[in-house]
């Protein structure tokens, strides 16, 4: 009898110890479903490695050469999760202001890092993807801890980005980790259209149409070959 492999996600570390670093890839090779891209000391390098890597799961010391730890996660328009480490405790409230996944103390034990990588496994499962649809004028997306709800009229289009959708809408823009067929499947086909493998707008926000091209928003987005013979207004 064959098992089906194990869910695998991808996490790196951000921290300039030596030491600590070979201490958290050891922690991370004991456990199948972690599998660590690389380890690097600085977040410029971090920040390349997320631009190069679909990454699940950060590791991110505070205390890094040049920006530190916080400074660079503010700055991230899309982070993976992120269980911080680190030495000093008085972080620990700003850290839980950026909604990380834990906050674990250096040195640290194996059974607490086990306890982080468990929540971190709960909220991937609990965010990948639970779409309510709470009547025909709004829905309840799933995001890490939060519920977020979405009136349907407010939204302009929907943009994917890889594992992201961006839900573009009158108050902003919400980013969600969620593939666009998760999104589609909830949306009512009367009001929205999907018009390319990125991008579902909204009928009702359309400004111009040509062939090839819908403008929603200012935006002008392009109508994807195999979904022109679907399309109707």
């Amino acid at each position: 009898m064959t098992h089906p492999a194990s869910k695998q996600y991808n996490c790196i570390i951000v921290e300039d110890e030596p030491i600590a670093a070979e201490i958290l890839d050891n922690f991370i090779s004991r456990d199948e479903e972690l599998h660590l891209v690389a380890q690097c000391s600085d977040a410029v390098y971090a920040g390349s490695l997320l631009n190069r890597h679909d990454i699940d799961l950060m590791f991110l010391d505070l205390h890094l050469p040049v920006v530190k730890g916080f400074d660079f996660l503010k700055k991230l328009k899309n982070p993976p999760l992120v269980i911080v480490t680190t030495a000093y405790h008085q972080y620990a409230v700003e850290g839980y202001e950026l909604d990380i996944v834990d906050y674990l103390m250096k040195p640290i034990p194996y059974d607490r890092f086990a306890k982080a990588v468990d929540k971190f496994k709960y909220l991937m499962n609990a965010g990948e993807a639970l779409l309510e649809a709470a009547d025909r004028e709004h829905i309840f997306i799933s995001s890490g801890k939060k519920q977020i709800k979405i009136v349907l009229h407010d939204i302009f289009y929907i943009e994917s980005l890889r594992e992201y959708i961006h839900i573009h809408t009158k108050a902003g823009t919400i980013t969600v980790k969620m593939p666009i067929s998760r999104i589609e499947e909830s949306l009512d086909p009367k009001l929205f259209i999907r018009i390319h493998k990125s991008y579902i707008i909204s009928k009702i926000k359309i400004e111009e149409r040509s062939a090839s091209m819908i403008q929603v928003n200012g935006k002008k987005l392009p109508i994807g070959r195999t979904y022109k013979p679907s399309i109707e207004f």
